[in-house]
């Protein structure tokens, strides 16, 4: 006689632990402010986003969030709380990519940071190529001359230009970078060449942030000169139509005005100094032993497109580094970058 089937049953999720999805939510809240936000990004409707938030509040027995007719903020314990939930969706994240590079291609959402400028210039006219090669990855790129928090904000890659700090993150330095001191010829002839850099101070310079600096190199060693002028702004484009208009001088990369320099609307002031040669353009990621399929793509991409376009990197005067060409990856031991440019 058979014997009768034996059911399975699947043991019940312990109410007291809180699930992975809950996780993701909490972050997304955390990470736009609002509620309708998070649930956008997830496909969920407010009230349920705010229900399982409230939910989680009450099996941690604390609250997370401040709440206001207008705003949503973290508490002190929350902030706790985000942080180390990142890294356990991090975590996560990782296992799936590990799991995920031994079985499929790159796919899948690449949340991208860059700078505005680069970005029209350097990436986005790149971007059909890219797509092409990987139809499987979705792109998500936020366009912001600030650095940000890329952990926090949960970027996948941010591209940095500059001279990059010690930080937590990691660096591969996809291009050198020279910047050269430049003017419109309408700016030249009502105000006059100068000569040296002691001159400079009689000149009106754009500047592009908080940077009163410009760190340069010369035949007679590196220069920090200070520098001012009646137009300040955190924006590359603003920065670079007001030189295009005769503005002042500025500071800029050579990819970002070499085409302007060789039709004439721009010229080099001062050929003999140019910016640090410690600037360069970089993509930077979070720490991870497994990087994902999708990173890994978009990074490999920018190298392999940027290795064989030197002509933007810097003048053909001006000498050239002899590790201007090399790539690498650096761990960095605090988040941030100076002198950076956009």
């Amino acid at each position: 006689m058979a014997q009768p089937r034996t059911q399975r049953t699947s043991t019940p999720r312990d109410p007291n632990v809180t699930a992975i999805s809950d996780l993701d939510i909490f972050a997304r809240v955390a990470r736009t402010g609002n509620m309708s936000a998070a649930g956008r990004e997830m496909g969920l409707s407010p009230a349920v986003v705010s229900k399982r938030i409230s939910l989680l509040e009450e099996r941690l027995g604390a609250r997370l969030f401040q709440r206001t007719t207008r705003q949503l903020t973290l508490t002190e314990t929350g902030e706790g709380y985000f942080k180390r939930v990142v890294d356990i969706l991090s975590l996560v994240e990782e296992a799936e990519d590990y799991v995920s590079r031994r079985n499929t291609k790159p796919r899948g959402t690449l949340k991208i940071s860059t700078p505005t400028t680069f970005n029209r210039l350097h990436i986005a006219p790149h971007l059909p190529k890219f797509l092409a090669r990987y139809p499987d990855i979705e792109l998500d790129v936020h366009l912001s001359d600030h650095f940000v928090d890329i952990i926090r904000e949960g970027f996948d890659v941010a591209i940095r230009i500059g001279e990059l700090e010690d930080s937590s993150l990691v660096a591969r330095k996809l291009a050198s970078e020279k910047r050269v001191i430049c003017a419109s010829p309408l700016y030249l002839e009502r105000a006059g060449t100068p000569k040296t850099l002691s001159e400079l101070e009689g000149y009106n310079c754009l500047l592009a942030g908080a940077q009163d600096i410009w760190r340069l190199e010369g035949p007679d060693g590196e220069h920090d000169v200070r520098v001012k002028g009646n137009i300040r702004s955190n924006s590359a484009d603003f920065t670079r139509t007001a030189l295009l208009q005769g503005l002042g001088l500025a500071l800029r990369a050579w990819w970002d005005v070499a085409q302007e320099i060789e039709r004439g609307e721009l010229r080099i002031v001062l050929p003999e100094y140019t910016g640090s040669s410690k600037n360069g353009i970089y993509a930077v990621y979070s720490c991870r032993e497994f990087m994902p399929t999708k990173v890994n793509a978009f990074i490999e991409f920018l190298s392999e497109l940027y290795a064989g376009d030197a002509q933007w990197q810097r003048p053909a005067n001006l000498n050239k580094s002899p590790n201007a060409n090399v790539l690498v990856d650096k761990p960095l031991r605090r988040a941030g970058a100076k002198n950076a440019s956009a």
